[in-house]
């Protein structure tokens, strides 16, 4: 197993970069842009010899990537977290 990520719960999963493609583009990233936040997400947990993360931690540098890329798709990220899974994604 590769990367595993520590989710919320406690439970465990290998890293898939397709979820955060997918969590990218809801927020309005083309394809293009989530596959590339993604690949540089992995390619620096990868880097840094990590092999365990929380999604906290997944989802705060796939926000500042995002960010950088496009502050609206940034923003509508953050509503959606509040609106839709009722949390309060941490800036």
């Amino acid at each position: 197993m590769g990367i595993v990520v520590i989710k919320r719960d406690g439970s465990r999963e290998e890293f898939s970069p397709e979820k955060v493609v997918v969590s990218c583009m809801k927020a309005g990233a083309p394809l293009e842009v989530a596959r590339k936040i993604a690949r540089i997400l992995e390619c620096d947990l990868l880097s840094r010899g990590i092999t365990e993360v929380t999604t906290k931690e997944l989802m705060k540098s796939a926000l500042s990537l995002l960010r950088r890329e496009n502050e609206e798709w940034y923003q509508n990220w953050i509503i959606f977290d509040r609106a839709v899974k009722r949390r309060k994604t941490e800036d």
